[in-house]
């Protein structure tokens, strides 16, 4: 890319995209705007980040990208149903197509191997895997699925971090001190705290050139022996129980065909999409590929300081927020 300062677009900001924000806005080579739907602006006028409403249709999207210089999006539009999802980054993809200055996006995926689990979770098969064939079949915007694994805030207190605790699906609740380990708990995992994730992004941006997938990671290891670095950096036991295998399998075939029949609940569909995660667990496919991941990280990271669970909790302790 240009030397020159670029303005990054962020799409459905979310969590994780306040550590992209902040990250982008600490360098001089960026700048920021949002793009949202949604009425929720305090934390972007708190950080002074402009604020485009949008429909994400192309007559909405093109002006906004072609007034603010846009050069690259990076979606976090997330939670939406299938059609949602792939009309929403069509327009994204169409409205970089037809600006004069966006032709590099990130779509919406941070998740975790997508090549030898392209169809995991499951509600990813209807959403994002229509949408990289669309991607595939044109040349005239970059594009990277960016995927890190596990975000390690979620073995950090809530007040340490922008990302909202997940007790009902992170194996670990280091804010009710438990643990509800998936499988056995000796399945790989890997991870990565948002903060780097930020910064890895910023450091994309730069690049000249992207790949169809970045991998990043900060550590490999299982959530068996994450228990036990809690236990030791605390100095305190953690209760813990497990979650078999089977029961993940056999419950997702009882949603599945509640599915196929059309008699899934609301209530039911939620637990269904929790199911999909926690059989990622137990299928190690939020472990990112570690050769390619490795290779990226020389590639496009080789000056961020990557750190495991135990350094990160450490770090955790001599800062307010990470």
């Amino acid at each position: 890319m240009s030397s020159s300062r670029q303005t990054i677009a962020i799409a459905g900001v979310g969590n994780l995209g306040k550590y992209i924000c902040e990250e982008l806005l600490a360098s001089p080579d960026f700048d920021v705007i949002v793009l949202t739907r949604g009425n929720d602006h305090a934390w972007c006028r708190s950080h002074n980040i402009p604020i485009y409403t949008t429909n994400y249709t192309i007559p909405s999207l093109l002006p906004i990208l072609n007034s603010t210089g846009t050069t690259t999006i990076i979606s976090f539009v997330n939670n939406l149903p299938p059609a949602l999802y792939i009309s929403t980054h069509s327009s994204l993809l169409l409205a970089c197509q037809q600006s004069t200055t966006c032709k590099r996006l990130i779509p919406s995926e941070w998740i975790g191997d997508v090549e030898s689990h392209p169809l995991k979770p499951r509600f990813y098969a209807e959403s994002r895997v229509p949408f990289r064939q669309l991607l595939k079949q044109q040349n005239d915007v970059e594009w990277t699925l960016f995927n890190m694994g596990w975000l390690a805030d979620y073995f950090l207190p809530s007040k340490k971090t922008h990302m909202t605790p997940l007790p009902d699906l992170f194996p670990v609740d280091p804010n009710a001190w438990r643990a509800c380990v998936r499988g056995s708990g000796d399945e790989l995992q890997s991870w990565t705290c948002g903060r780097e994730v930020g910064r890895a992004v910023a450091e994309l941006c730069r690049a000249e050139q992207w790949e169809p997938i970045t991998y990043i990671a900060a550590e490999w290891s299982t959530f068996n022996a994450s228990v036990t670095v809690m236990e030791n950096f605390y100095e305190k036991p953690l209760p813990k129980s497990y979650k078999p295998t089977s029961e993940i399998r056999s419950l997702l075939q009882t949603f599945e065909a509640k599915v196929n029949e059309n008699i899934i609940t609301a209530q039911e569909q939620e637990e269904y999409e929790l199911l999909q995660i926690e059989e990622m667990m137990v299928d190690s496919a939020l472990a990112v590929p570690r050769e390619k991941t490795l290779r990226h990280r020389e590639k496009y990271f080789s000056h961020l300081d990557f750190k495991g669970l135990e350094d990160l909790l450490r770090y955790s302790e001599t800062v307010e927020f990470v």
